[in-house]
């Protein structure tokens, strides 16, 4: 049986569940018997049924369990949280043999699930497209393992390298990508828990930071305001989208949270040190709100403190068909190539911090 064909089969069904079920990964999960599918199932939004259940309930003949394959993403969970346990379900229906593309790190499964099934007498496989099964949870496991959300920086460059003009005249994006690329751009916007700016960027731009021009959840805000400078009337403090501002040390907060009770329970200040370490402060705040993955959307000086900390875990980079001939500059960067693509006359280019 070609085991590679049904986890792939499993990935194409996670990535429906991306942006959904956190805090929980988005696992796929598919049944096999004869050589055919009889059920499939991906991770439910949070606190409703995981892929294995999902897949198990859409099986007609559950008699056809009984001499079944199970495939899933990641390992199947042993442990009581919004729902029983997957691999005591597995063993319920007498599925025998079970594969699994990699193992899930969280402590309270950590092989344990595994474990379980093996000593049930079932035939369980490991590893299977395990490089793939790993990149496709790599927020669940890199707050599992470094105790911080999956980072991404994003930025748009022109073909001389500037991120944005020394001066404009209104309030607003000046655009160096084109509509196919922004709207890619929401995409992404949508599958990232939230998304963090810096002050200059609100103050000069004005930006939204939500998902337009498609459907998906609207990411949790992060703004960066260590002096208070950023305007009440500014767009990203309007307390329509969860927004977590982070301010130095000493600032009378009260004195800036709104009145309106609906508002507030929206809009978090919370304190930093910005005298060093601010990556890893801004970083500390995130964990504690239980974020998965941001992207980091600017500005140059933002982009550029977490690549110093070395912070980040990948950077998509796009650059435009337009000259600036002078501006603000890009970030210093310097990392390993991923993939490059075009997307009409813009080039998207992905690096990974290995």
């Amino acid at each position: 049986m070609n085991h590679e064909i049904y986890i792939q089969r499993c990935l194409q069904l996670a990535k429906n569940g991306i942006g959904t079920t956190r805090p929980n990964p988005s696992v796929g999960a598919v049944i096999v018997h004869e050589n055919k599918i009889i059920g499939e199932g991906f991770t439910s939004p949070y606190g409703g049924p995981h892929a294995e259940v999902n897949a198990i309930r859409s099986v007609q003949n559950q008699e056809l369990l009984k001499e079944a394959t199970i495939y899933v993403t990641l390992e199947p969970c042993s442990h009581h949280g919004k729902t029983p346990p997957c691999a005591d379900l597995i063993i319920e229906k007498g599925i025998p043999n079970i594969v699994i593309g990699s193992v899930d790190t969280n402590s309270l499964v950590a092989g344990k699930g595994i474990e379980r099934l093996k000593k049930a007498g079932r035939s369980v496989i490991v590893g299977v497209c395990e490089k793939a099964c790993k990149e496709h949870h790599k927020r669940f496991f890199t707050v599992q393992n470094k105790k911080r959300p999956y980072i991404v920086l994003k930025w748009v460059e022109t073909k001389d390298e500037f991120i944005a003009p020394l001066t404009k005249d209104e309030q607003k994006p000046v655009w160096i990508s084109n509509a196919f690329s922004q709207q890619l751009v929401h995409k992404w916007r949508s599958e990232e828990h939230a998304i963090l700016v810096g002050t200059n960027t609100v103050i000069n731009d004005n930006p939204s930071l939500t998902v337009r021009s498609r459907s998906g959840n609207n990411p949790v805000r992060i703004v960066i305001d260590k002096n208070l400078r950023i305007p009440s009337e500014a767009t990203v403090l309007n307390g329509s989208v969860k927004t977590i501002v982070i301010v130095g040390k000493n600032n009378e907060i009260k004195d800036v949270i709104s009145n309106d009770s609906e508002k507030s329970e929206k809009l978090i200040y919370e304190e930093i040190n910005f005298s060093s370490r601010v990556a890893e402060e801004i970083c500390n705040v995130l964990h504690k709100h239980q974020i998965q993955s941001v992207i980091i959307e600017g500005g140059a000086q933002t982009l550029q403190t977490f690549i110093e900390a070395n912070l980040w875990d990948e950077a998509r980079v796009f650059i435009g068909d337009v000259n600036f001939e002078a501006g603000v500059k890009r970030p210093v960067f310097n990392a390993k190539l991923s993939s490059e693509e075009k997307i009409t006359n813009d080039i998207l280019r992905i690096y990974k911090n290995d």
